[in-house]
């Protein structure tokens, strides 16, 4: 199944996606999205199911199956593995860990919460 994934406005398909070092890669393979490093602001918004997730920024989703790992906050449906955000966490129900810098909101958590502000799950 591929979904669409908007990285700073500009859109691609595919099942999985990373954004790391100002490069964006989907499917694990470079996407021509031109050199993002130095961007302040790096947005990711999803429409549909991914397998996976990485960003160095903000990540906004429907459902991950696999895990998401962000450098800024995660706002998504339920996630089938680990949260691990460096901002805050407000998503569904959560296969495995949550993990955030800043505060934890979120349905079931299946693993271990660990968040540098506040907890609300269940």
């Amino acid at each position: 199944m591929t979904s669409r994934i908007t990285v700073n406005g500009r859109t691609y398909t595919g099942s999985s996606v990373e954004v790391r070092n100002g490069k964006v890669y989907v499917d694990g393979k470079p996407a021509d999205a031109g050199d993002l490093s130095g961007v302040r602001v790096l947005d990711v918004k999803v429409e549909g199911v991914l397998q996976e997730l990485r960003a160095d920024g903000n990540v906004e989703a429907q459902e991950i199956r696999g895990f998401v790992h962000a450098g800024g906050s995660v706002t998504c449906e339920n996630v089938g593995g680990n949260v691990d955000a460096g901002g805050s966490v407000t998503c569904g129900d959560v296969g495995g860990d949550a993990n955030a810098g800043g505060s934890v909101k979120c349905g079931k958590v299946s693993g271990k919460v660990s968040a540098g502000g506040s907890v609300r799950h269940g």
